[in-house]
């Protein structure tokens, strides 16, 4: 057999999955997402298994996702140091406004019970509240350095707190301090050693895309399509609500960045994090009027969650696309020059 028989037979047999992932829209994202969301709505126990398993599928996602912002940190040029601050700041105020906008026209024009059943806090809590870890895995595939480094400030949303101070409760919430220096230590250990390191640079920036994988399939193992039904047509209603922010953010984000920077993440923000679910207690526990709406809030937000972290990536990946066509110089009917910033550089 000739060289070039058996290198056609090797090729032939990789079946290169990793490159093929990384050329679909959302791909390292959309497939672990899609595989984990079956394997715990039909066979949840696979991920019970115990020891590495376990550790790694299921209780992985906080592990991971520390390692990953490491990586992401080691691509951070120091000359950069100022943007991520500067789009955290915009990502999170922009949030912050559109929630607390959204929640009081409703509460002003339909009181306390809100429409279709999604009260006013409610919208408060998913709208300005973001999936993190949804967020930095699109940033590995449509974004830069840059807005890796964002989430630093944007985690600032996770929780009640913003929607505690929406709902004038600031003095029954404390600032997380501590999770906000959580995610800066891993982010400043990779960028330390990342610009002193150049080889060190250049290891984590192939690990990414598989610790991107590993890392959603860890997000997607707690995620059961059941609870959808558990809030029925109020929840979806809510979940596309948030998703369809994505839009809006695209737009005031790009708006407020330099040309260079723009890109397809600021619709990565549309999305509203699991841990929403726990904000009804909260504001109940602050204001025991809302007490009532808890059950529902709690299932609504849970499953704003699950809709965005499904519809997120295509929506972002469809506005990355748009951009593409944008790219080397092109220039928009708005008079931008668009260009893609894809993977980080």
């Amino acid at each position: 057999m000739s060289e070039k028989q058996v290198k056609n037979n090797e090729e032939r047999k990789d079946l290169d999955l990793l490159n093929r992932l990384k050329g679909l829209p959302g791909g390292l994202v959309i497939v672990p997402l899609v595989i984990a969301v079956v394997l715990a709505t039909f066979v949840p126990q696979v991920f019970q298994i115990g020891g590495y398993v376990t550790a790694l599928f299921y209780e992985g996602n906080a592990c991971m996702m520390g390692f990953f912002l490491i990586v992401c940190g080691s691509m951070i040029d120091i000359k950069q140091v100022g943007m991520p601050l500067y789009k955290g700041v915009i990502m999170t105020g922009s949030k912050f406004l559109l929630g607390v906008l959204l929640g009081l026209i409703v509460g002003k024009i339909c009181g306390p019970a809100g429409f279709l059943g999604i009260a006013p806090f409610v919208l408060i809590a998913a709208i300005t509240n973001s999936n993190g870890s949804l967020y930095i895995s699109l940033s590995s595939q449509f974004g830069n350095a840059t807005d890796t480094g964002a989430i630093s400030i944007l985690s600032l949303n996770d929780g009640p707190f913003f929607t505690l101070i929406a709902l004038g409760a600031t003095g029954l919430a404390n600032i997380p301090i501590m999770s906000l220096v959580a995610v800066l230590v891993p982010l400043l250990i990779g960028f330390i050693w990342g610009n002193l390191d150049k080889g060190f640079r250049d290891a984590c920036k192939n690990a990414q895309p598989i610790v991107t994988f590993f890392m959603t399939i860890s997000i997607g193992a707690k995620t059961d399509v059941k609870t959808i039904l558990t809030a029925g047509a109020s929840g979806i209603v809510l979940g596309l609500i948030s998703a369809a922010t994505a839009v809006l953010f695209f737009f005031i984000i790009n708006l407020l960045l330099p040309k260079k920077e723009r890109n397809a993440m600021g619709a990565a923000i549309g999305t509203t994090a699991l841990n929403s679910a726990m904000t009804p207690a909260a504001v109940a526990e602050a204001d025991p009027t809302m007490e009532q709406f808890v059950p529902m809030a709690t299932a609504q937000c849970a499953t704003a969650s699950i809709i965005t972290l499904f519809l997120c990536p295509f929506i972002t990946a469809a506005f990355d696309k748009y951009m593409q066509k944008k790219q080397k110089g092109i220039y928009g009917p708005d008079g931008w020059a668009y260009a893609k910033v894809s993977g980080v550089n």
